[in-house]
Formats: structure tokens, C-alpha cells, sequence
């Protein structure tokens, strides 16, 4: 059978980044003491030469099909964009994948467990002519925050709100796992007060004189975070954005921060 895709393209143009997005694949994040089952959507891509008229899409799927059963981490994400590169005739090839990440959490007083969602994304390029990988994390995390104007002008009370800090990571792709639960802790303690999905009414209490005790603007916990982002081993820059989701106006009280260290 002719193979179309080999064809000679003669308009002179090389695509960037070729291959297939929204795939669904079950698949297992390594972390450094276990692995967690996810549901991920993918987008992996490879560039084109401008000689070629067409990538084989189909080698994409072959790639990935066979880790589905496979613990996953930094390691085994270069491992198949190397695949890529050499199967598909390329010189770099980009995967990234986005995630729900779930993490027990124990209320404060009464210890019951619960398990918290997070949104997370990771992404690696790798290119034939390097040994490097650029790897990137992402999660957003919800937490609370609580007014300190609102705190120190009012007889009684203030108000609080729900806030979500989103924090992107660049490493240099040689850790083997991917420490999700250490980043979300480390952001957590910045915030006035974590979120826990179960709550008894010992644990309400808690967490509502917890934030009280410890009231942050939205500049506030974005500064407190850059801090502790910079403590962070083997990473070239980071970006973090705080969102609060105010409780007395209709709009957001919004602050981001990216800083290179490499």
C-alpha cells in the first residue's frame, strides 16, 4: 500500500508541532512512595520536516497504549519522547497531559479523612540534539483566605472567601517522580487556612478561627508563595497566580508572580 504521509511536500514550510490531541488513556502518576491511578487527556506531538506531506498519527496511539499500565513519572515521559523522535523521523517531540489528582486529607480535629480533588497538567519537550527535558508542573490548589482589612475595621467578623493558587513549575526533567502532594503542602501553609472536604462541626470551628488568626491579603499569600517556591531544588522558574473568589463584591481580588532562577 502507498504511504501517503512520505510524500514530498514542496511548499517549504516544517510544522512546529504535529500529532494528536484529546486522547483519553487510564494511567498511573508516579509519586515517590506509590502511584495513582488517573484519567489524563493528552495532546502529543512531534515536529514535521518540510519535506514530508504527513505524520503517522497511528504511531502516536502505538506509543502511548503501552504505558497505560505503567507507572509513569519525569524518567518515563522522556523515555516516550524519544520513542516519538525515532519512529516518527523527528527532531523534538512535546507531550502533555492534564489530570484530576486526589489527595487524603485529615480534618484538623476530629480526624476524619477526606479526599481532595486537584486540577494538575504536566508537559515535557525534548529535542535528538539534547539530553535535557524541560518539565513542566502545574496544579491549582483551593484554599482559603480571609480579609485583614475586613478583620481589623470590623466590631466582629470578617469576611472570607475561597481562593485558588495556581503554580507552574519548570524543572530540568531528571527527578523521577512527580512530588504533587509536597507542592500542594508547601502552597497550602501559605494560605490563611487549607481546604479539607470534610468537615465536623469541631473542624469548622477550627479551620474559622485558624483563618482568623491568620489573615492574608491576595498580595499577601502570592508573596508568601514566591517565598517558598524559591526554596525549591532543580527548578529554572516558576509562575504562581492567587484568585480570590471575594464574598462581599462581584469581582476577584487577583495577583501572579514568575520568576527565573536558572
Amino acid at each position: 500500500m502507498q504511504d501517503v504521509q512520505n510524500r514530498v511536500d514542496k511548499r517549504g514550510i516544517a510544522i512546529q508541532r504535529v500529532g494528536i490531541s484529546d486522547v483519553y488513556l487510564p494511567l498511573q502518576i508516579k509519586q515517590e512512595q506509590h502511584s495513582q491511578p488517573v484519567m489524563a487527556r493528552l495532546k502529543f506531538t512531534v515536529d514535521l520536516p518540510m519535506e514530508y506531506k504527513g505524520t503517522h498519527m497511528s504511531r502516536f496511539q502505538e506509543i502511548l497504549t503501552k504505558w497505560h499500565t505503567n507507572p509513569i513519572g519525569q524518567a518515563e515521559i522522556g523515555n516516550i519522547l524519544d520513542e516519538a523522535i525515532a519512529k516518527l523521523s523527528s527532531n523534538s517531540a512535546h507531550l502533555s497531559m492534564s489530570f484530576k489528582y486526589f489527595i487524603e486529607k485529615t480534618a484538623p480535629v476530629s480526624g476524619k479523612k477526606s479526599l481532595l480533588d486537584l486540577d494538575c497538567k504536566v508537559s515535557a519537550v525534548k529535542t535528538a540534539s539534547k539530553n535535557s527535558m524541560p518539565f513542566t508542573l502545574a496544579i491549582k490548589i483551593p484554599v482559603t483566605s480571609l480579609c485583614p482589612c475586613s478583620k481589623e475595621i470590623s466590631a466582629y467578623g470578617a469576611h472570607n472567601q475561597r481562593s485558588i493558587i495556581s503554580v507552574k513549575i519548570n524543572y530540568d526533567g531528571k527527578k523521577t517522580a512527580i512530588n504533587i502532594k509536597d507542592i500542594v503542602s508547601l502552597i497550602e501553609a501559605q494560605a490563611s487556612c487549607p481546604l479539607y472536604p470534610l468537615l465536623k462541626r469541631e473542624d469548622e470551628k477550627y479551620v474559622t478561627e485558624k483563618a482568623y488568626e491568620n489573615p492574608k491579603f491576595v498580595e499577601d499569600i502570592l508573596r508568601d508563595c514566591v517565598l517558598a517556591l524559591r526554596t525549591l531544588d532543580d527548578i529554572h522558574y516558576f509562575s504562581v497566580e492567587c484568585e480570590n473568589f471575594e464574598s462581599i463584591h462581584n469581582h476577584n481580588a487577583y495577583a501572579s508572580h514568575v520568576e527565573y532562577l536558572k
